[in-house]
């Protein structure tokens, strides 16, 4: 008996998140500030709930604890203090990772990555993830030039924002981000894994858990967050605006 794709589940719980997630960065502020601190107790509350089951003893679960803590709290404070452009672009670049990787590997196959961590997940899958990622940025990068460049005298110029956009580099940064992405994937796979559980949780039909949804989106908050924040400070010349 063919098994049931859960692909029409998948898609329709993946447009409600994107309309809730939508709701709330048009909201902004105060709304948005909190939805991104809901996701990451959530996302938090099931990282606990895996190490529950990992950690034999009282002392490993407490090191467990602060390490998610530390890892889901550095993920979400660079969520909600990145600007909101460079926020979509963050999140545009994971989903583009998970559908490139979903699709890729579905239609190719191939060779596993890591079966004893995560079966699912072949190099064809990484490979179409990297493109798609890349594709992403390089189209994000120029849709930004060319807002950048809609603020000059001249008006708006597509020969503008080709000629001031450095596509190679973010191309390359699109593919080396989508490899954060599943670096992620695979760290809660293992955490899972070694849990013996499925899902994080079952709160997202045809996802699991938020864990499960954002794992990827956390590393790569993380490396983009740091270094805008970094890059902020330096350009203010070591002070706070």
């Amino acid at each position: 008996m063919p098994v049931k794709s859960d692909l029409p589940v998948r898609v329709a719980s993946a447009i409600v998140m994107l309309v809730i997630a939508g709701v709330a960065i048009w909201r902004g502020g105060a709304v948005l500030q909190g939805f991104v601190a809901v996701v990451g107790l959530g996302i938090f509350a099931e990282y606990v709930g895996l190490a529950a089951k990992i950690a034999p003893d009282p002392a490993r679960m407490a090191a467990a604890v602060i390490t998610g803590a530390v890892y889901v709290s550095w993920a979400t404070l660079a969520l909600g203090l990145m600007p909101v452009p460079l926020l979509i672009g963050v999140v545009g670049l994971v989903v583009c990772t998970d559908v490139g990787a979903y699709f890729a590997g579905r239609a190719i196959g191939g060779p596993k990555i890591a079966p004893a961590i995560s079966p699912s997940k072949t190099w064809a899958g990484l490979a179409g993830g990297m493109a798609a990622a890349a594709f992403w940025t390089t189209a994000f990068a120029l849709f930004v030039s060319y807002a950048v460049s809609a603020m000059s005298p001249t008006g708006p110029g597509l020969d503008d924002a080709f000629s001031n956009t450095r596509i190679g580099l973010a191309a390359l940064t699109g593919a080396g981000l989508a490899i954060a992405a599943q670096a992620g994937d695979f760290y809660e796979s293992w955490l899972k894994r070694r849990a013996g559980v499925k899902d994080s949780s079952r709160i997202i039909p045809g996802h699991g858990g938020l864990f499960d949804r954002f794992d990827g989106l956390l590393p790569v908050a993380i490396i983009v967050g740091t270094t805008w924040a970094v890059t902020e400070w330096a350009a203010s010349g070591g002070t706070r605006s």
